[in-house]
């Protein structure tokens, strides 16, 4: 308990200031570090062909950051499957097959980092460095760059948000509206806080024992005589690097395949602190950095204090399941978990990594006991207590329209948000988004168990049932982590996989920046005493009952059918 407090404390001291600083960076306010970083980002503007002051509608930034997702797919896509025939492969990696090179590439391209293949065995220093590492740097500062296109939008544009008075009025049309330069924001996002953030931790995790090295791993003499291997290989390379940008990205993954559970990536027991506290850090920055974005300081302090109050349920939760529940008393019951740095740490980690779109795991989620699986998956699909990097605040946005409008209905008053109406084409948006995920979810799930020869899962009982249903979870809230116990890398697997990948990245990214023009485009009527009250407590608790409400309208069925019953059942056996 110490040490979830302490990460808590860390994470919420650290996160005040960056997120002022991520404000400033977003607003392109000058800054101290301007000549460090402007000899940096210059070329690359000019390579982009852009300017940094020129604006975009919303139809523009979407397409550019449609279009760089594009282009970066087929770069990685190519490179895993020739990976084999380029440099820096001294553990002789082959090429991937199309449909799992296809897969790895959509889940490190939508910041979702779900791996089908065994990191240190299937993929050469250079896939790992630059398809995997690169993709994890620039994918989440992507998201952010929506996001704060988003907050620009809902708050009237950029000229409004900069204090312009002649931008304050109504435009008509939301193609007008000026949401902000894509490329821009994003190449300031990287330049600016994740590659120096990253190199940060890496030196950092370098000081304990994590492997920095281009160099192939040495091969190593078994203890045990009796063992059926005379020698072992032990994989080493850049590893450091890798798990910093997938900590603070929000990326999760690994560099080996068991992840964060591996001593060489996880060796001691401040590494494993680094590396939880990276987990929220720069999340709950993006959520500090709203109040300074917007200036609207307690809009800010009502979204840090929802979520704050989502994300100590859930960690409470699952260290309740995992250490104090009926199912967690039986030795047994210990396989797959860390015993090296405790059962709670495994717990703290498997809460925090679902809170976050981050998924790298410290123990075997598929070990958890039912419930804290059941919390694991309730996280993801909630996908906005803290959620990742940009998107997990965009997702927070769509729940805050949805109550606006709920409890306009409830009150008679027209919903507004800052002003400006929420209508009939923002609510079938809104609709879209929403129904979007069971209609994924539950449909690829119900196929996946209907038909066992395409499933491959290693229980048929209640549990095959949460290995399924966690595994497109995973896929679509971006998360990453997984049950296991699947034989995932088919072509099943790896194509239906990257259908959820697609339909939860980039429509929960672009479908809130098209509302938020549209309403941007509408005439903002002054805030009085009739208006609706968003920055209160009241209004807090009534977003947060309203995400209870949808999370159990639409999954309550599966979760009763899956992680329900496996702990029933398991507290029956044990009672025996």
């Amino acid at each position: 308990m110490l040490e979830t407090l302490l990460i808590f404390a860390a994470a919420i001291a650290l996160a005040w200031p960056l997120g002022h600083y991520l404000a400033a960076v977003l607003r392109g306010a000058p800054l101290r570090s301007d000549p460090l970083f402007a000899w940096i980002e210059r070329p690359i503007y000019a390579l982009l062909g852009t300017r940094p002051q020129v604006g975009m509608g919303w139809r523009g930034y979407a397409a550019a950051f449609l279009l760089s997702n594009l282009v970066l797919l087929l770069i990685v896509w190519a490179i895993f499957m020739t990976q084999a025939w380029l440099p820096l492969n001294p553990n002789g990696a082959p090429n991937m097959s199309w449909d799992l090179a296809l897969h790895t590439a959509v889940s490190f391209l939508t910041n979702t980092n779900q791996q089908h293949y065994s990191g240190q065995a299937q993929l050469s220093y250079l896939a790992q460095m630059t398809g995997i590492v690169g993709l994890q740097v620039v994918t989440p500062v992507m998201a952010l760059g929506v996001v704060a296109a988003t907050l620009r939008g809902l708050f009237g544009g950029r000229q409004a948000m900069e204090g312009h008075a002649a931008a304050t009025a109504s435009t008509g049309d939301a193609d007008t509206v000026d949401v902000g330069n894509y490329w821009a924001d994003v190449v300031r996002g990287c330049v600016r806080v994740m590659l120096p953030l990253s190199l940060v931790l890496s030196a950092l995790l370098t000081t304990q024992g994590v492997p920095a090295t281009l160099q192939g791993g040495p091969t190593a003499t078994p203890v045990e005589a009796s063992a059926e291997f005379k020698e072992q290989k032990i994989p080493l390379g850049p590893v450091a690097p890798m798990v910093a940008i997938k900590q603070l990205g929000s990326n999760g993954g690994g560099w080996y395949g068991p992840n964060s559970a591996v001593p060489l990536e996880n060796p001691t027991p401040l590494s494993n602190f680094l590396e939880t506290l990276a987990i929220v850090l720069v999340p709950v920055s993006v959520v500090f950095m709203v109040g300074p974005f917007t200036g609207r300081r307690k809009f800010g302090a009502m979204v840090f204090g929802t979520m704050l109050v989502m994300s100590i349920a859930s960690t409470s939760l699952s260290l309740w399941s995992e250490s104090a529940s009926g199912t967690s008393a039986d030795l047994a019951l210990m396989e797959g978990k860390e015993v090296r740095l405790g059962v709670e740490d495994s717990a703290l980690w498997s809460s925090v990594t679902t809170q976050v779109n981050n998924g790298s795991v410290n123990s075997m989620h598929d070990s958890l006991a039912p419930l804290t699986g059941m919390v694991s998956m309730v996280n993801m699909l909630i996908n906005g207590i803290w959620g990742g990097i940009g998107c997990g605040l965009q997702q927070f946005l769509v729940y805050l329209l949805l109550a606006v409008f709920l409890a306009g209905l409830m009150t008679g008053r027209t919903p507004e948000l800052f002003g400006r109406k929420i209508e009939g084409p923002e609510v079938k948006l809104l609709a879209v988004i929403v129904l979007l995920q069971p209609i994924v979810l539950l449909g690829l799930t119900a196929i996946a168990l209907a038909v066992p020869g395409i499933t491959g899962n290693s229980n048929p009982g209640f549990h095959g049932i949460s290995q399924v249903f966690y595994e497109y979870t995973s896929a679509f809230a971006n998360n990453g982590s997984g049950f296991e116990g699947l034989g995932d890398a088919t072509p099943w697997w790896n194509l239906s996989c990257v259908l959820a990948l697609a339909l939860g990245r980039f429509p929960g990214l672009v479908l809130p920046l098209a509302i938020a023009a549209m309403m941007a485009a509408k005439r903002r009527a002054p805030e009085g005493a009739g208006s609706l009250q968003i920055e209160t407590p009241t209004f807090a608790l009534t977003l947060i009952g309203i995400v209870i409400i949808l999370t159990l309208l639409q999954f309550m069925p599966v979760l009763v059918l899956g992680p329900v019953a496996d702990h029933l059942q398991l507290n029956a056996l044990l009672a025996r």
